[in-house]
């Protein structure tokens, strides 16, 4: 009875959103049918811990779907409580031999780097090919796949990102892990490592190393120690692989699963003798001989035992630290063993990064872990480098048997230990989701302290779903200090968590005064995963030594320790290069990015810009954007200033201190290799005072699974948003818009944010009064969240499957969520439909910027350099090299359309951003514009917060704009001090979406 009151809470606050939804005027003119995008959301899922679904559905791909998978570990572990056997027998399929592929037919056979039968697997979007394999007996088995990087492009520089596969047997994933598994390259660092002319050194780039690879298969954030064993009955399976991404297959291979002994085991079977006489043998940790991920990168350490000593100079002398954090990043390093016989390993290790939280590496030589300890290697917390010697807990090295000769040491980060922890951690978020809307069901969504409630006779399974989130918490706790080994901060998030939830269950009818509490009590769970899946270690030098040698001394004593801090603190006064160091032979740019952006700059101009041109580059790097303004003031200017805010030029040129780039006669040309929308903030009395160099973009995200999973469309239209909100607020979900993108709700109803002369603000219109009441009719009316402070975490635990955001949340997914890869999407924003069908998608991005200073002597000069800079051919290549050198992370953002889509964007997501990019619009940036954003802020708080009429609200915006545009026009002398206009700015108007994006879109 209590459970199904519940439930009619549920019913009736769902009843009540959906009669607002359909009764909401806006929805009179809802098209019917499938919007454009709508069939993208068509995805797999898989099925249950028991083998079974209880609702299935049909993807797109054709496969069955469901809900949720079960994890990995807990499909094993009922496989072994079942007492599943390992296979015995090994068999091999030729990569060509596949059974069947999507209907793109992408794949084909052929021979590639020196091997025959080899599938070429062209893939640029969402496809599958299937191999049929015949086992002769149940069991369990591991899967191999014999690979090579294959490049789409002839640049081998592109195509750097690891290939994620889905795998499905049978039509089903097995568990979750099997949605998103990763087949990595491998990579090296381009050596010897070069100086800048301070004798500084300058970061290597990363080459691709041209080999087969023969891994397992794994999961992509190595949360488990061994391949995945997957359970296999006797007679015919069919096994789908499903990627976007291009790879040549050599072989699949099916085999008995992998066997690690135990050390005991291991020494016991090594041969007898005394330790060689030999040299310890020393490996300089950033010497890799490969990684698999480049993100993996050297490092400047000043500690005065780190090899080389940086001194006075910024030397790389160690590697890893958090750009070796991410499960399943690999390095190895090649050393020689002058005899045969037993060695120890040690090495000089830094793990400072998380306080008191211990990382684990998996230890292999020569491709194989010696024993099961090394599966998962401990490093505890210290904030000091400490001489690490593997041992077992009793502080007794660990003994090797290396023959003599050449040897591979592999070392890769892995978060296995706190897998269980994760996983809980996630169950006892989504059992505290499920509880806070219950008590939002219950409530009303206010907390009533005048309210008396009777818990405990009227819902009973409030207390009993607290009980067993606690008795959740609790497991989690023992297991966090056991893995760990000591406390840290995580613990006490969990003992803090466990206290509050024993708080709210001494008195039961007061549970519903702590709704919001335990709203906050699931972030604060939720963000444990956060911390636990990173894995962070700095290695300086790696020891090879005989078991019986004395190791060299790893730690800085107290007296080498105070002699480096007094030399480094008297380096400190060694005069380095100053912005105020102007070269008088070169052109003087600054940049306001970091080091490695410079350096790479630096390098470029110095290899292209100065042989084509005569003309001598000095890069400097800008540390603080606001010493532009205090070194103008000084009187030093830069030639060209870069990576400036787009504001930024307007604000110089108000004051005189910038070039009107329009002036130079290729100007047009150079300009319509960008959005027109975007040269908007850059005009100002009838000329451009500068260009975009990277513009960032706004898309809609979306969770593939979960909205197929609801039997939801991608809306089109904001009206097929409103209709699909029942439906994912009904089932505890929400779309996400930012609270402050004004400028996509003004333009997309037709109007403008100031008038055409530029001298007051257009935003009184009868279309800006419906783009303001459409935004804030999301947050008052539909009940879109009005405080999110992180949508990436959201959409990656699934709670906002839906929503609108920016680049660095796509290159964030990219990186960092790599068990969502295929899983999540992007679609162009929503948009209003106008009279002739088509839908208005304008929206902003942000951009950085370039622009020349009025005070250069060489003028024409930095012109030539801001067109080099800003073209196609060069924007490709610094875009390449710099994700070349640091990983995905550093994908660049160009402004420029063509060397965009030359960049290793997937095909299908390069469509919808070119035709987001078609509609591409910034706020002008005429005298006063900055009171805009300061006011509309304001009329939303006034509108959603304090529940003011919202033309009411907007009214007084207008009023306070159009004042502060008046004060400023008269400051820069468009206006008189008696209101007399002298002179307008006569802004460009940007009204059809740009058309010259077409010849880019990708066929």
């Amino acid at each position: 009875m209590h459970q199904r009151r519940n439930r009619n809470y549920r019913a009736v606050a769902a009843i009540v959103l959906a009669a607002a939804v359909l009764l909401s005027p806006l929805l009179a003119d809802r098209p019917s049918g499938q919007p454009v995008y709508a069939a993208d959301a068509q995805q797999s899922t898989g099925q249950n811990a028991a083998g079974t679904s209880p609702e299935r559905k049909t993807s797109g791909l054709g496969l069955k779907i469901d809900s949720f998978e079960p994890y990995y570990l807990e499909v094993f572990s009922q496989w072994k409580d079942k007492g599943y056997a390992a296979g015995t027998d090994t068999y091999r399929i030729a990569g060509a031999d596949i059974a069947a592929q999507s209907p793109y037919r992408l794949a084909e056979a052929g021979t590639y780097q020196g091997k025959s039968g080899v599938l070429l697997w062209k893939s640029d979007r969402d496809n599958w090919v299937e191999y049929r394999i015949n086992v002769a007996k149940d069991g369990l088995y591991q899967l191999n796949l014999q690979y090579h990087a294959y490049n789409l492009s002839d640049s081998a520089s592109l195509n750097r990102r690891p290939v994620t596969l889905a795998v499905a047997v049978d039509g089903v994933y097995p568990f979750r892990e099997a949605r998103s598994i990763v087949f990595r390259k491998r990579f090296k660092d381009d050596l010897p490592v070069k100086k800048d002319d301070q004798g500084d050194d300058i970061r290597p780039r990363s080459l691709t190393i041209d080999q087969w690879i023969d891994e397992p298969f794994r999961d992509s954030g190595s949360a488990y120690s061994l391949p995945f064993t997957w359970y296999l009955t006797k007679g015919e399976h069919v096994l789908r692989l499903s990627g976007s991404d291009p790879i040549a297959i050599s072989e699949l291979t099916i085999t008995p699963p992998q066997q690690v002994p135990g050390y005991a085991d291991y020494a016991a079977g090594l041969p007898s003798g005394e330790a060689p006489a030999a040299d310890t043998q020393t490996i300089q940790a950033e010497q890799m001989s490969a990684k698999n991920d480049v993100a993996i990168q050297m490092a400047i350490d000043k500690d005065p035992f780190s090899y080389p000593e940086a001194g006075a100079h910024e030397t790389f002398n160690t590697v890893g630290g958090t750009r070796w954090q991410n499960g399943g990043q690999t390095i190895w390093w090649t050393f020689t063993v002058p005899e045969s016989g037993r060695y120890k390993i040690a090495m000089r290790a830094l793990q400072n990064t998380i306080s008191n939280m211990s990382t684990f590496r998996t230890i292999a030589i020569d491709g194989k872990v010696p024993f099961a300890e090394l599966l998962a290697y401990r490093f505890p917390y210290s904030s000091k480098w400490k001489g690490v010697v593997l041992s077992d807990d009793a502080g007794k090295p660990y003994e090797f048997y290396l023959e003599k000769g050449e040897h591979v040491l592999s070392m890769t980060a892995t978060i296995a230990p706190f897998q269980p922890i994760i996983i809980q951690s996630e169950e006892a978020t989504a059992m505290l989701r499920e509880l806070s809307a219950d008590l939002k069901a219950m409530t009303g969504s206010v907390v009533d302290k005048n309210r008396t409630w009777k818990i405990e006779e009227e819902f009973p399974e409030l207390p009993k779903q607290l009980e067993a989130v606690r008795d959740r918490l609790k497991s989690m706790a023992a297991e966090m200090l056991k893995v760990n080994g000591r406390r840290d901060n995580t613990l006490q998030t969990i003992l803090t968590s466990i206290e509050d939830l024993d708080s709210y269950l001494k008195y039961p009818n007061e549970i519903p005064y702590h709704m919001d509490d335990i709203a906050s009590l699931q972030e604060k769970v939720g963000m444990i995963r956060e911390t636990l899946v990173k894995a962070p270690l700095q290695l300086d030098q790696i020891y090879i030594a005989p078991a019986s040698a004395e190791l060299p001394k790893m730690e800085a004593g107290f007296f080498r320790k105070a002699e480096a801090m007094i030399l480094n603190f008297f380096r400190s006064f060694i005069k380095k290069e100053d912005l105020s160091d102007l070269d008088e032979n070169a052109l003087n740019v600054w940049v306001y990015r970091g080091r490695d952006y410079v350096n790479l700059l630096q390098e470029l101009s110095d290899e292209m810009f100065t042989p084509q041109t005569g003309i001598k580059v000095k890069v400097n790097l800008l540390p603080d954007e606001n010493l532009l303004i205090y070194a103008n003031a000084a009187g030093l200017s830069p030639d060209v200033a870069l990576g400036q805010p787009q504001d930024k030029s307007i604000d110089f040129a108000m004051r005189g201190a910038l070039v009107d780039l329009s002036q130079f006669p290729d100007f047009r040309q150079v300009a319509e290799q960008f959005a027109p929308g975007a040269l908007l903030p850059f005009y100002y009395d009838k000329g451009y005072y500068a260009l975009p160099e990277t513009q960032s973009f706004k898309v809609l995200f979306y969770r593939k699974d979960i909205l197929s999973r609801l039997g939801l469309s991608i809306p089109d239209t904001w009206e097929d948003v409103y209709a699909m909100l029942p439906t994912l607020q009904q089932n505890g979900y929400n779309f996400y818009v930012p609270t402050n993108d004004f400028i996509t709700f003004i333009y997309q109803n037709g109007a403008e944010f100031f008038s055409p002369d530029g001298m007051s603000t257009a935003l009184s219109s009868p279309e800006a009064f419906k783009g303001f009441k459409q935004w804030t009719d999301l947050f008052n009316i539909y009940d879109f969240e009005k405080n999110v402070p992180n949508f990436y975490q959201h959409f990656r635990k699934g709670d906002m499957p839906i929503g609108i955001a920016d680049y660095n949340t796509y290159v964030t997914l990219a990186v960092a969520a790599p068990e969502l890869t295929g899983w999540w999407g992007v679609a162009p924003l929503p948009g209003v439909k106008q009279p002739d069908g088509t839908v208005a998608r304008w929206s902003s991005g942000g951009q950085s910027t370039a622009f020349i200073y009025k005070s250069s002597k060489r003028k024409e000069q930095a012109w030539t350099f801001v067109k080099w800079l800003l073209s196609t051919e060069v924007q490709e290549r610094y875009g390449t090299d710099l994700e070349s050198f640091n990983g995905i992370s550093f994908r660049w953002n160009t402004a420029n359309v063509e060397a965009f889509t030359r960049l290793p964007w997937p095909k299908d997501d390069m469509r919808v951003i070119l035709e987001q990019w078609r509609w591409y619009k910034e706020m002008p940036n005429p005298p006063g514009a900055y009171f805009v954003t300061r006011e509309l802020n304001n009329a939303w708080n006034r509108t959603v917060v304090d529940g003011v009429n919202f033309r009411e609200s907007l009214e007084e915006a207008v009023v306070n704009i159009d004042r502060e545009m008046v004060r400023k026009a008269q400051e820069f002398g468009f206006v008189s001090p008696d209101g007399q206009v002298l002179h307008t700015l006569d802004l460009p108007q940007v009204t059809k979406p740009w058309e010259g994006v077409d010849r880019y879109v990708p066929k």
